[in-house]
């Protein structure tokens, strides 16, 4: 990622509407499975950026169980100004955690960066090597290759998943998949003419994480709303939205001791 990027990313984490839309919509698939139960799991961010999600995942534990992982230094040093303290320099390739430590791994939109050939395989099978047995692990990478642009050359992103083709690779590495979807559906139509009509004669360049004007918050809060819509219907277990710009996993570990799904933390 572009040194400016990180600067974007940790200004407009806390509020922009993408982010906070996202987290609503990952609340919505995850709480249901990682109930906290008194007990204190251990937590894993790998790609953690600039930690707006280290802060969001005490929801399923304390903050002396979350531990925070990136590549980048400039990453690891805005997560150092919001006070998180259990970082780790390192690769999503290569995670310096112990076998069977973790109760839960979380990768927001890392896979697409790993450079390398198998890249993003070898990463989900360091997600399952460090995963105790039970443990879950929620994925979520960029959907769809013909969406490729701007934002994936600012962002150093150098792949995009199908949902089916993510969740293979999940289960190749022995994970069982416990809920798969897209999502962001409601704007794939909006993005979609942006990448493919817009960027192609010049009228947009660089990321989409770019900060709106104060005169557009109406804006921020409308798109906002449009991905807490999402997070509504995504409570229900049953539903699995068709396409979208994001492609979702979660996933565990099997337990070799019992056949349950569901895990409590």
């Amino acid at each position: 990622m572009q040194p400016q990027e990180y600067i974007s990313l940790y200004d407009l984490e806390d509020d922009f509407w993408w982010f906070a839309g996202m987290r609503e919509i990952t609340a919505a698939l995850l709480d249901p499975i990682c109930r906290n139960d008194q007990q204190e799991p251990l937590v894993v961010d790998v790609g953690c950026g600039t930690g707006a999600n280290l802060d969001w995942l005490r929801r399923y534990t304390t903050t002396k169980r979350i531990i925070g992982i990136d590549l980048m230094e400039d990453a690891l040093n805005f997560c150092q100004r919001r006070g998180r303290e259990n970082l780790i320099q390192a690769s999503a390739t290569d995670l310096p955690l112990g076998d069977a430590t973790v109760d839960l791994v979380t990768s927001f939109d890392v896979l697409a960066c790993p450079r390398g050939a198998n890249a993003d395989e070898v990463a989900i099978n360091e997600m399952y090597r460090i995963l105790r047995r039970g443990g879950i692990a929620f994925v979520r990478a960029a959907a769809y290759s013909w969406m490729r642009g701007e934002h994936d050359r600012a962002t150093n992103s150098v792949r995009r998943f199908t949902l089916g083709g993510l969740s293979e690779k999940m289960t190749g590495s022995g994970f069982e998949i416990l809920r798969a979807t897209y999502a962001n559906t409601w704007l794939l139509p909006i993005a979609a003419m942006r990448r493919l009509v817009l960027e192609r004669i010049g009228l947009h360049r660089g990321s989409d994480v770019k900060p709106l004007p104060p005169s557009a918050q109406w804006l921020n809060r409308g798109l906002k709303n449009v991905l807490t819509s999402e997070a509504r219907l995504l409570k229900n277990p049953s539903t699995k939205l068709p396409a979208g710009l994001s492609a979702i996993c979660i996933a565990r570990k099997p337990d070799l001791n019992s056949a349950e799904i569901q895990v409590v933390f």
